[in-house]
């Protein structure tokens, strides 16, 4: 007996001995496979942290006009602008050990293992506060061991590498309340409309309990099961110790008011700029579609909202309900390129084409300003002659004909000045203008401008037969406006990361490429379509404007089948407007006809109205300014009947004075004029009939 009872001890002290070793080895490998994944969690380093978040667009004035969330409001806020009793309230209920542990409160997974043992389910979390920002930013939300597992390694490698503070901020601006709303932010915005800074103690423990389940605890689905978790959580925030049972059970009895509506749940302002924004975005900045709709960007426009509205309203007033021409407005500050308006058609939710920057139309007579910056430049001043009427020119040594037409037909029949025939539009002496100086001079000068749609090298460009954007001619228009200095169509000024750093700005440098001198005369000689001392033989093509006007604009329209044209600015702001039909078709009705120049004039007034009246002033040498008889460009004393101030590029004054209002005044015929020579830039027109 007794050997048998030795025997059974040493049995028992051998099977010891193996589970103790067996143990051992289980407990080493244990060991190295923890020390295994620390050691590779240590390797992979710091997890991006980077979270979907909506970016923002803002006006010029910090409004915000939009955003682009992909349905989802995500807003970034750091931890300094929540509300400490929404982070409280937050901490008590979800992990009251959050500063204590390491990514893990082991107490509280025992007891969930055990929970799930006993219901032969996953039906417990244990998730501390890491753990979840871990799920939110990398995984699922399905209850499984796999996935538990890769939570439990993405926290190590969260809790290795960043502070509490950061995990606690990152977890409150990533984690789901519901309604589209992500992060604290966009969750007291749409349950409260105000920001999480603001948040009373109320309404921070109400709003904390809304993650547990959105459709069960939101106060918007059932107040009841709301108020009931607010209480545990107010009565968990007073055991924990951040405030005291009083103060729980007055903001258990505060009554709170709910909105329930996100402050912007669509895009509402200026929606063809904020696709042109985008696409600047993408194409200037190189950024991504990712980056543009989720990165948390901040870009910072140069949209003028009151500007914007007034383009938008002068549109559907002007235009016929039943109408169905289309429009492009840009409104730009000539001085940097800043677009302060943009429409690219009448309705966005219907058509998204952007006829402001996408369309390539006629320019019509709108090109001749450029054309005749090309002229002065070889010697045209704004007196020299020219006959307008009508005319066909033999080209390609005399095997092709072309006959341009003036509007309804009209020809001076006899001689006209450079600033008459740009006042009244005359195209006669357009493409005499053109054909002297050669294609190539027009072709060069429209590049110079900025434009750079394809010119055709044919007689009519002068007529603007090739195809231009509407913003490209407001950008050539702001030249003249400023003076001769080049200028790019700028949509942002600023574009911050989610982080608040600052990834692009707009710095354009000050480049001159046109003549000072040359331009202002040329922005002078503009003016003369709101000017009635221009009519001659046709009223100038401002004439309907005129009594419309306040102040002293420059522009040009223009007109072909099926595209009509205002064009004009002051110093401070130049704006381009196209009507007509996206198909081509003809414009046949008169009111049609008129409503580029209709919204033009209407929106310039009421855009620049309250602000200062800026004349165009000269530069400070190369121009002189003298009175000249509008009808033959010659020096008009101060006897003459009609006279303009007009401005030559110093040295091309005329010398001449006109005499034609004394023959008239003494009753005698005039004196017959001796024969002259054609002046030389009138020669080369031999050709024409």
């Amino acid at each position: 007996m007794e050997v048998m009872t030795n025997h059974g001890f040493r049995k028992t002290i051998k099977y010891l001995r193996a589970f103790i070793i067996i143990s051992l080895i289980g407990f080493g490998c244990m060991l190295v496979v923890f020390l295994g994944i620390l050691g590779y969690a240590k390797i992979l380093g710091a997890p991006p942290l980077a979270v979907p978040q909506s970016t923002l667009f803002f006006a010029n004035d910090g409004t915000l006009i939009g955003e682009s969330n992909s349905g989802q409001k995500r807003y970034w806020v750091p931890l300094e602008e929540i509300s400490p009793d929404l982070i409280n309230a937050t901490i008590s209920i979800e992990d009251k050990n959050f500063y204590e542990h390491n990514g893990f409160d082991y107490k509280r997974i025992a007891g969930a293992i055990l929970a799930d043992i006993k219901a032969g389910a996953k039906v417990q979390g244990a998730s501390t506060i890491t753990q979840q920002y871990a799920r939110n930013l990398f995984l699922e939300h399905d209850k499984t061991w796999s996935r538990k597992l890769h939570e439990a390694f993405y926290a190590i490698r969260i809790e290795m590498n960043y502070s509490k503070e950061e995990i606690l901020e990152g977890y409150l601006n990533t984690i789901y309340y519901g309604n589209g709303a992500y992060g604290v932010q966009a969750a007291s915005q749409f349950y409260y409309g105000k920001n999480a800074s603001e948040l009373s103690l109320a309404e921070s423990s109400m709003l904390a309990g809304v993650p547990k389940g959105p459709s069960y605890y939101s106060p918007l689905e059932s107040l009841e099961n709301a108020t009931k978790r607010q209480g545990i959580i107010l009565n968990a925030m007073a055991e924990n110790g951040y405030i005291k049972k009083e103060t729980a059970q007055k903001a258990k009895e505060t009554p709170l008011t709910f909105v329930g509506e996100h402050p912007h749940k669509r895009v509402e302002a200026a929606p063809y700029f904020q696709d042109a924004v985008k696409n600047a975005l993408k194409n200037q900045l190189k950024l991504d579609d990712r980056t543009i709709a989720l990165g948390g960007l901040k870009v910072y426009t140069t949209l003028d909202l009151k500007q914007q509205e007034e383009a938008e309203k002068q549109i559907q007033d002007t235009i016929a309900s039943e109408s169905e021409i289309q429009v492009g407005l840009i409104a730009m500050d000539p001085k940097n390129g800043y677009v302060k308006a943009m429409v690219g058609g009448r309705n966005y939710e219907q058509s998204p084409f952007n006829r402001a920057v996408q369309a390539v139309r006629q320019p019509g007579s709108t090109i001749k300003p450029i054309l005749y910056y090309g002229a002065i430049s070889q010697g045209f001043t704004p007196s020299s002659t020219m006959r307008s009427e009508l005319t066909t020119f033999k080209l390609d040594d005399g095997q092709t004909e072309y006959s341009p037409h003036n509007f309804n037909n009209k020809y001076a029949n006899g001689e006209i000045t450079l600033a008459q025939a740009l006042a009244v539009s005359d195209n006669i002496y357009a493409v005499k203008t053109h054909l002297f100086m050669g294609a190539e001079t027009l072709i060069n000068n429209v590049k110079k401008f900025g434009i750079s749609t394809k010119m055709d090298k044919v007689p009519s460009l002068a007529l603007g037969t090739s195809g231009v954007r509407v913003i490209d001619m407001a950008n050539a228009y702001s030249l003249f406006a400023n003076g001769g200095k080049k200028v790019t169509p700028t949509l942002i000024t600023r574009v911050e990361d989610y982080n608040g750093d600052v990834i692009f700005e707009s710095n354009q440098e000050a480049e001159r490429i046109l003549d000072p001198a040359k331009a202002f005369v040329m922005t002078h000689m503009m003016t003369g379509m709101f000017d009635k001392k221009l009519n001659g033989y046709a009223k100038v093509t401002g004439n309907s404007l005129i009594d419309e006007i306040t102040r002293t604009y420059a522009g040009k329209s223009g007109s072909t089948e099926t595209d009509s044209w205002m064009i004009g600015f002051t110093p401070q702001l130049v704006t381009a407007v196209w009507a007509g039909h996206d198909v081509g078709k003809p414009i046949t009705l008169t009111a049609e006809k008129s409503y580029a120049k209709k919204i033009w004039v209407n929106f310039m007034e009421e855009s620049l109205k309250g602000k200062p009246v800026k004349a165009f002033t000269p530069p400070k040498e190369g121009v002189i300014g003298v009175y000249v008889n509008p009808e033959n460009g010659k020096l008009a004393s101060k006897d003459c009947p009609v006279r303009r101030f007009t401005y030559f590029v110093a040295g091309t004054e005329p010398t001449e004075y006109c005499t034609d209002h004394l023959d008239h005044k003494e009753g005698k015929p005039k004196e017959e004029k001796q024969e002259t020579k054609d002046p030389w830039y009138k020669r080369i027109f031999n050709w024409g009939n």
